[in-house]
């Protein structure tokens, strides 16, 4: 559902370009930015989404740690006007995420050289490095254009997901499988890991 907005800095209200749209669905109201006529007076036209932020940037895994969820959730809101922010934000994340992993958060870079001495995957380590990369280099001037980081940014937010996903979703799944296992099963495999 759509309403348009006034103002009433005079005696009479004047129509700001400001939108006001309701979802139908769940009852919560967005703000636009009206950026064009509609072809008729019921259609609003085209416009920006001013509140809440809009973001291409894709939501948090639902195992990421909530210390790395704040970090991630302030670099999508900000993603579409700094991308150069938002990859820092997300090297931070990673960062945290180190120390969720079991690593000291003092030096990024050597938490990561830990973590592949303990059996960490090429390709999560080379996630871990290109998100470390960009976001350090994305705040040194002369190191990457505005244009690169541009480019770049939203994929570093699916890198984050992945590195959840493979660090923390997938052995907590596991985990929970091999705990539904039949007694008798679990100690003949521990019985067996004892023994090799």
């Amino acid at each position: 559902y759509w309403s348009k907005t006034q103002n009433h800095f005079g005696r009479y209200g004047e129509t700001t370009p400001i939108h006001q749209s309701r979802c139908a669905h769940c009852g919560k109201d967005c703000f636009w930015l009206k950026t064009a006529e509609g072809v008729d007076e019921d259609d609003t036209g085209e416009g920006v989404l001013l509140i809440p932020a809009g973001s291409v940037a894709p939501l948090p895994h639902p195992e990421m740690p909530e210390n790395v969820k704040i970090d991630y959730m302030e670099a999508r809101n900000i993603v579409n006007n700094s991308p150069r922010g938002a990859t820092a934000l997300l090297r931070l994340s990673i960062q945290k995420l180190c120390v969720h992993l079991g690593e000291s958060g003092k030096n990024i870079n050597s938490d990561i050289g830990n973590l592949v001495k303990k059996g960490l995957p090429v390709e999560i380590q080379q996630a871990l490095d290109i998100v470390r990369v960009v976001g350090n280099n994305a705040v040194h001037p002369g190191e990457l254009s505005e244009e690169d980081v541009a480019d770049i940014a939203i994929t570093l937010f699916h890198l984050v997901n992945e590195i959840v996903e493979d660090r923390i979703a997938k052995p907590k799944k596991l985990r929970k499988l091999f705990e539904r296992l039949p007694e008798g099963a679990k100690k003949a495999i521990e019985k067996r890991d004892k023994t090799t």
